[in-house]
């Protein structure tokens, strides 16, 4: 398989200050270690387009939009919560991580590549419609999402995100539109405390999300029983035409900021069910894109073992 890497050295301009978990040395640690491997070598190298205002308004309002760039650009230290800190460069780099996503769909879908993964930050899963929260400043799981429908044409489209903390903010821009089918593995009751099992969807989208809260301690068993029983059933059933993984690698069990004792093979389990998926229903198209992962050597160590497996270099 060819997997397209995306990645920029503008992402190191977002600057959150001293003692915040994330902070620019997750790519550079991570890049670290992908540097000397030889197999990553040979996957295609993507430059990133920073996402136009056109496609950041197809899930935020256009007012948030232009209170972010203001905030950034007036030196104040956050936006909207203390968590999200800013600097000045923060907007466009925002964008750009957000562009991230139309990056990889132009190579995917142009025939470059197969799938693809964007080693980004800020990440974007907390971001809701008109406000930043939880890291995040735009949605960028989500403008992928309405990217592929509206320029390329792909109708149903499956967001699986596992990062430890749940998605509230993907889940609420699509709850309740049936063409996106949204499904989160996270720690629950924990921040910031959306995702529990009856959140199923609202309206037309009702069936359509699918929440697998997981108590603290859970581990690779309580995972893997979630996707054979839960996961895999309703997406080969939904029958994607694209899959989108928001990646965060913070269920590990070295990690700092949750309780879940996911190991680093857990993850090459999962990526290769996703695989599995793409496949079946979606002529292989998988698009990942990394939001969190705050214990520095796990975090690469986690990358290393997604990417392996989604360009076919690591067996599961």
């Amino acid at each position: 398989m060819r997997t397209a890497f995306l990645s920029d050295a503008r992402f190191l301009d977002h600057l959150t200050g001293e003692g915040h978990p994330e902070r620019p040395a997750r790519v550079t640690a991570t890049e670290a270690r992908l540097a000397p491997l030889p197999w990553f070598a040979t996957l295609p190298k993507v430059s990133v387009e920073a996402a136009s205002l056109e496609q950041v308004e197809l899930v935020h309002d256009l007012t948030y939009i232009r209170r972010a760039e203001a905030v950034c650009g007036s030196g104040a230290p956050f936006l909207d919560t203390p968590d999200v800190a800013v600097c000045p460069a923060s907007f466009e780099v925002a964008l750009l991580a957000a562009g991230a996503g139309p990056s990889m769909a132009r190579a995917v879908l142009g025939g470059e590549a197969e799938n693809a993964f964007a080693l980004l930050r800020p990440p974007g899963h907390h971001a809701e419609h008109a406000a930043a929260m939880g890291f995040c400043v735009f949605n960028n799981a989500a403008v992928l999402a309405r990217h592929l429908q509206r320029t390329h044409g792909l109708d149903k489209i499956a967001i699986l995100d596992w990062d430890v903390h749940h998605g509230n903010g993907t889940q609420h821009l699509f709850e309740e539109d049936p063409s996106v089918f949204y499904t989160s593995l996270h720690q629950y009751p924990y921040y910031p405390g959306t995702g529990a099992a009856s959140e199923t969807g609202i309206g037309r989208g009702r069936g359509t999300t699918l929440n697998c809260p997981m108590p603290a301690g859970a581990g690779d068993s309580a995972y893997e029983r979630a996707f054979m029983e839960q996961i895999l059933p309703a997406l080969n059933l939904y029958r994607p035409e694209a899959v989108i993984l928001s990646a965060g690698f913070d269920a590990h069990r070295d990690d700092p900021l949750a309780d879940i004792q996911l190991s680093t093979g857990c993850y090459r389990w999962m990526t290769q069910r996703m695989l599995e998926v793409a496949d079946q229903h979606a002529g292989g198209r998988l698009f990942s894109l990394l939001e969190g992962g705050y214990h520095l050597e796990r975090l690469a160590e986690c990358v290393e073992a997604h990417l392996g497996v989604l360009s076919g270099s690591v067996k599961a």
